[in-house]
């Protein structure tokens, strides 16, 4: 299942950006961050794929979902300018950032490569 961040939750979850300027990643799992809007046709596209995968890799890493017309200053913060814009966030390193709805063989190998994460 994956779960929509708020900014509290993000802070918590993901990256507390109001008290570090360094990148460090709070979460136990790597996760993959879908930056969205209700109105977007590419982001409904991959939304169920995105549900799937959260099934596919539960206990292995995280997929949250970030509304940007409801989290706009997440949203500015990364620099986001189009959306769907997808967020890989491994435990170790710094986050990579991908433009448009990647179909799931695209997003699987992201998580193979860039996140460690296999089925």
């Amino acid at each position: 299942m994956t779960e929509h961040l708020t900014k509290e939750t993000f802070i918590f979850k993901v990256f507390d950006y109001e008290n570090n300027k360094e990148w460090k990643y709070n979460g136990e799992l790597p996760c993959l961050i879908d930056f969205y809007a209700d109105w977007c046709g590419p982001c409904k596209m991959v939304a169920p794929i995105l549900e799937e995968l959260a099934k596919e890799y539960d206990g292995k890493m995280n997929i949250f979902k970030i509304d940007t017309e409801a989290e706009t200053e997440l949203a500015s913060i990364f620099g986001i300018r189009s959306i769907p814009s997808l967020l890989f966030v491994p435990k170790v390193g710094q986050p990579q950032m991908a433009m448009g709805a990647l179909p799931k063989e695209s997003l699987e190998k992201a998580f193979k490569e860039v996140l460690g994460v296999e089925k």
